[in-house]
């Protein structure tokens, strides 16, 4: 889980350029950065493109030291291909679920590699259920319980929206990683069932929240 592919170190480097870039240079970032109004008046490829901009080094590197610990459990089950796609899946799905939810909202803007990265995380803790999470580093959880946690914990920030976390974006990237996971690895329905049921409950919890009006 340490190690470093070339696949995770390709997609490391192209969001430290990427980045980089947009923090010398305010029209490449704003051109490429997540906003509603430019989306809404043609610009779709900020979608893609907003999940390679950061706002500042510390944001960077705390996207792609997530991205360095769990790419590799991805990679070792499934591949570098499948990671790539699943990658991309879950940063289009969380930015597609943050359109979705801001796309009356014109100032709303938003960058950074989150929800990929969550959807990252939670393909991992789909295909590894047993490995433990450091919880600020510290306190052994162990990964379900924390995917669990942090999705109902997502759905409070979508309601309350007091802060300024993308948090349709971490959940909607998160939701794309157990999705494609299934997709790229069927026998998890077999091996790992319990997991696929619990891990749904929270999406399912925002899909009824979502159609009856309270987010």
């Amino acid at each position: 889980m340490g190690e470093l592919s070339l696949a995770t170190l390709v997609v490391i480097a192209v969001n430290v350029l990427v980045s980089f870039k947009g923090f010398s240079d305010q029209s490449f970032f704003n051109k490429y950065k997540f906003d509603i109004t430019d989306i809404r008046g043609g610009s779709k490829f900020q979608i893609l493109t907003s999940g390679f901009l950061h706002v500042d080094t510390g944001h960077l590197f705390v996207n792609m030291l997530t991205l360095f610990f769990f790419a590799n459990v991805l990679i070792y089950n499934l591949g570098s291909l499948a990671f790539i796609v699943i990658y991309l899946g879950s940063l289009l799905l969380g930015n597609l679920l943050s359109y979705f939810f801001h796309k009356n909202e014109p100032h709303y803007t938003a960058v950074g590699a989150s929800g990929a990265v969550m959807g990252v995380l939670y393909s991992s803790i789909l295909l590894q259920p047993d490995m433990m999470l450091g919880l600020f580093f510290i306190i052994p959880v162990p990964a379900y319980v924390f995917g669990i946690g942090y999705l109902l914990y997502t759905i409070y920030g979508m309601k309350r929206r007091t802060d300024n976390i993308g948090h349709d974006a971490h959940f909607g990237g998160a939701t794309g990683g157990y999705l494609l996971t299934m997709l790229f690895a069927p026998w998890v329905f077999e091996t790992h069932l319990l997991m696929v049921i619990l891990l749904a409950i929270p999406i399912l919890i925002l899909f009824f929240l979502q159609r009856t009006g309270y987010i």
